[in-house]
């Protein structure tokens, strides 16, 4: 696939990550440091604009909202905010493939041997997705039919209230979901941290 050089010339728009934006040579690269760092469209709004007057389809692969920093005190941006808001600010269409998307469990669970018409019972006894956002690890386990482990330390941490490591109650649990994700969604087992 030609990488476009402008907006004229593209034929589809690809979120997939978020740290540059790029227009197809050397000298067009244009860091996105305030949207990933402080969620701002200054830079990114024209583009998105631009695209969306086109009717340019749109396809992310990675359509996480936020992610935590890897220092733990604080969020970045990611391609899901991008796709979001190319469609709700601009009516632009996007396909979106990853997490909470059933497909995309069930791709992962098909590559560890899984197929959704057969061991069903098996793979919800053997099969187990950990992450720290509700709406897209939590949210796609729960429709997938697998356990799911939610991770209090992550994105969700500063709306429960405490701080890494550190597990919150179950009343700020539960008024969290009951905010953020459908009454289905609940998570099979909490835990305050993950570390290998």
């Amino acid at each position: 696939i030609a990488v476009a050089t402008s907006v004229e010339d593209a034929d589809f728009v690809l979120f997939h990550g978020s740290e540059v934006w790029y227009r197809g040579d050397d000298r067009s690269v244009r860091s996105l440091s305030p949207f990933i760092e402080q969620g701002k469209f200054d830079h990114v709004d024209p583009l998105l604009e631009a695209c969306a007057a086109r009717n340019l389809p749109a396809v992310c692969c990675n359509p996480d909202f936020i992610v935590q920093t890897p220092s733990g005190d604080g969020v970045a941006y990611m391609p899901g905010t991008l796709a979001q808001r190319y469609e709700e600010t601009f009516g632009g269409t996007c396909t979106t493939f990853g997490k909470p998307d059933v497909e995309h469990f069930e791709a992962c669970l098909r590559k560890l041997g899984y197929n959704s018409n057969e061991n069903g019972d098996d793979r919800k006894l053997r099969v187990a997705h950990v992450g720290d956002s509700l709406h897209h690890d939590i949210s796609g386990a729960a429709n997938a039919g697998i356990a799911s482990v939610f991770v209090t330390s992550g994105i969700h941490k500063t709306q429960l209230g405490t701080q890494f490591g550190e597990l919150p109650s179950r009343d700020a649990l539960e008024a969290l979901m009951e905010q953020e994700v459908e009454a289905h969604v609940r998570p099979t087992h909490v835990v305050s941290a993950f570390r290998l």
